[in-house]
């Protein structure tokens, strides 16, 4: 409990193993697959996934920003008995992940995130999609104005999404790098109920997760002084180009590319985790 909120999470890894706090992409939620487990055993971490407000049964905190994430890993660190700790976020978790960075300084040791974003450019006419700059986009845009703008869009994403998944689809998108036989997510329960939780269960969480994107994020990017690595598939233009913005303002942030596309591959979350037991 953190006040009178439920916050859940879940353990992987080695639990005598370097602790690490990670942040799931947006959406996400703390359920993931074996072979995360897997390389957190082989990396020697103790990898632990809080679920944000709204997602995977957390209870929801309307109005959050991207700061508050620090209440929640505050009481989830003192309950782990972490005083020291790594964090990492991907995707949407990567503002969250640097919010403990730069408001934590004390507590956190490194910092690795992957497919990250800066806060977003919401002035102006409506983007048209074809922006160069990725911090004009839609869906902040469209967050900026507020939540009965940005939930529309969020929620036709999931259906889409699960109508792919229901029509025979992967749980996740197939990377070209690394094919693999694509296995119909709807033959496999537990595939099943990590899509239902992100995609069916967590739209207040998604809507919030973008509500708090498009406004103050209650921290600025100077003001994270860990080590800090930014991770960026090559496959992924934007995230390339959010990787560079983010080098750029963050004071020790090294960027760090890998071959594949948005989500990592084995090989590269291997190196993320490996590079936050670092000294």
């Amino acid at each position: 409990m953190v006040g009178e909120r439920v916050l859940k999470y879940s353990v992987y890894g080695d639990t005598g193993g370097v602790p690490v706090l990670s942040q799931g992409g947006s959406p996400s939620t703390r359920w993931k697959r074996p072979d995360v487990g897997r390389a957190a055993e082989e990396c020697g971490v103790h990898l632990v996934i809080p679920d944000r407000p709204e997602y995977g049964g957390s209870t929801r905190k309307p109005g959050r920003t991207v700061a508050d994430v620090v209440e929640d890993v505050t009481a989830l660190a003192d309950v782990l008995g972490w005083e020291r700790f790594a964090v990492s976020g991907g995707s949407g978790g990567g503002p969250h992940a640097l919010a403990c960075a730069a408001l934590l300084s004390d507590r956190v040791t490194r910092c690795a995130v992957s497919g990250g974003i800066t806060p977003p450019l919401v002035d102006g006419p409506e983007p048209d999609g074809d922006e160069e700059d990725p911090r004009r986009n839609r869906t902040s845009w469209l967050a900026a104005r507020g939540e009965q703008y940005i939930r529309p869009s969020i929620e036709e994403a999931a259906r889409s999404i699960m109508s792919g998944v229901e029509a025979g689809g992967p749980e996740f998108p197939p990377d070209p790098h690394f094919p693999t036989p694509l296995v119909p997510a709807r033959d496999d329960p537990d595939a099943m109920a990590r899509l239902t939780a992100t995609f069916v269960t967590s739209h207040d969480g998604w809507v919030d997760d973008n509500l708090a994107f498009a406004n103050d994020w209650g921290f600025s990017l100077d003001e994270v002084h860990v080590p800090t690595s930014i991770w960026f598939g090559s496959a992924d233009d934007r995230a390339r180009k959010y990787a560079d913005l983010l080098t750029a303002a963050i004071p020790h942030a090294e960027p760090r590319p890998y071959t594949g596309g948005h989500i990592q591959p084995a090989n590269a979350f291997r190196d993320l985790l490996q590079w936050l037991t670092l000294s």
